[in-house]
């Protein structure tokens, strides 16, 4: 089994879908803008070969040279779990005509308009939207869907560059932040609990499924740098409150053709209990998301999602065992981080349902909290109790304190 697998190491998880394909018996093909003398020591042993290109963005250029690299070998599988990248993957195997979703496919889980346009043909509740342009675009689409609205880039991943706009003011102050995004989604404001529903599929079958509460909303999370933002995946899938959104991401799967792989979707609960539709992507969550569900379940779903792409087959248990929050971490103050206090009490209180803490130490600059969800570190817990996981998460975000200067 011959895999061509794009942005083998960066972000820096997909070293570990790199291992999964390995240890599943694949010869890994790596493809990518790292210089080959970079690549780090540790997924070294996992790639059979390795082929860096100039930009693993240039489409066109990577497809030309990929092509000319591998003449005369037979590939079996072309993969991408790095958002930028999945379309890319699409047109190369359907340029070499090998199996796997579409480029049509593919976009409607990579444009967002589009992706709406298509839910919504399924009967299934999406918020309405609108693409834009222009500023003359973005002033029509809120007169037309009303305020609370949400603008945010077609093409995007997680909330960069994403504003709520609750009036005409706001609308004025963000359109200037939006002049370097060429295409952008007018959408309603849904009021209500957000959440994931994440899957493994098969031929667009969860073999996987997985559920969790954003603590608070990422776009509210995103606004303020005080919030250290809490994800916590939920143990009990079978709870009356989650049936609606189960059913959802079901038929969104359906609806826009879903093939192998890993999926993460956004769904909101209104306070009326309806489950809205957000967003998806043919790809894994990001910031530790998968980690999150490996320690929900003690299993390794960077193994079962390579099995599954190479083989159709997840052979993993599936059984539910905790609740699992990541609590990230932001420091006050700007530059270096000088002290963190809170933690030792912590991790005493806590012990021993804490599984990862990964917090940045002090002489480490710190993160651009707006540029990335992982902040300034995180700490990880599980406990088989919701009210316990939900506790010791927020324990964790008022108690702990990370200072910079």
């Amino acid at each position: 089994m011959r895999v061509v697998f794009l942005a083998p190491i960066y972000p820096p998880e997909m070293l570990q879908y790199t291992r999964g394909l390995a240890e599943v018996g694949a010869e890994v093909y790596g493809v990518g803008d790292t210089p080959r003398e970079a690549l780090p020591e540790v997924v070294r042993p996992y790639l059979h070969d390795y082929l860096q290109v100039p930009r693993i963005l240039a489409e066109d250029d990577v497809m030309d040279r990929v092509t000319a690299w591998l003449r005369g070998k037979s590939v079996d599988r072309v993969l991408s779990n790095w958002e930028p990248t999945v379309i890319l993957a699409a047109r190369l195997r359907e340029r070499w005509g090998m199996p796997g979703m579409s480029v049509d496919a593919v976009r409607g889980f990579r444009d967002k308009q589009l992706m709406k346009e298509r839910v919504r043909a399924a009967g299934l509740r999406v918020p309405r939207s609108r693409r834009v342009k222009t500023e003359a675009e973005m002033r029509a689409a809120a007169e037309e869907i009303g305020y609370p609205l949400v603008l945010k880039p077609i093409a995007g991943a997680g909330s960069a560059d994403t504003y709520r706009v609750d009036d005409a003011k706001q609308l004025d102050e963000t359109i200037p932040k939006m002049r370097g995004v060429t295409e952008a989604s007018c959408e309603e404001y849904v009021r209500g609990e957000e959440f994931t529903f994440d899957t493994v599929s098969i031929q667009g079958k969860p073999a996987f499924e997985n559920v969790a509460a954003y603590l608070p909303k990422p776009l509210e999370a995103r606004s303020e740098e005080w919030i250290s933002p809490v994800i916590i995946t939920v143990r009990d899938l079978a709870q009356p409150k989650l049936q609606g959104g189960l059913e959802l991401g079901r038929k969104v799967l359906s609806a826009l053709g879903m093939g192998d792989g890993f999926t993460h979707m956004e769904w909101f609960l209104t306070p009326k209990g309806e489950a809205v539709f957000g967003e998806i992507g043919c790809r894994p969550g990001g910031a530790h998301l998968v980690d999150q569900m490996n320690y929900t379940c003690d299993i390794d779903l960077f193994r079962e999602w390579a099995r599954v792409a190479c083989f159709g087959k997840f052979e993993a248990p599936t059984t539910r065992k905790y609740n699992a929050g990541i609590v990230f971490k932001r420091a006050l103050g700007k530059g270096r981080i000088t002290r963190i206090t809170g933690l030792g009490d912590w991790l005493r209180a806590c012990d021993p349902w804490v599984v990862e803490e990964k917090l940045l130490r002090p002489g480490t600059p710190r993160r651009n909290w707006r540029h990335t969800l992982l902040s300034d570190g995180h700490v990880l817990v599980r406990h088989p109790d919701w009210d316990e996981a939900y506790r010791m998460s927020f324990l964790a975000a008022t108690g702990i304190k990370m200072y910079a200067e």
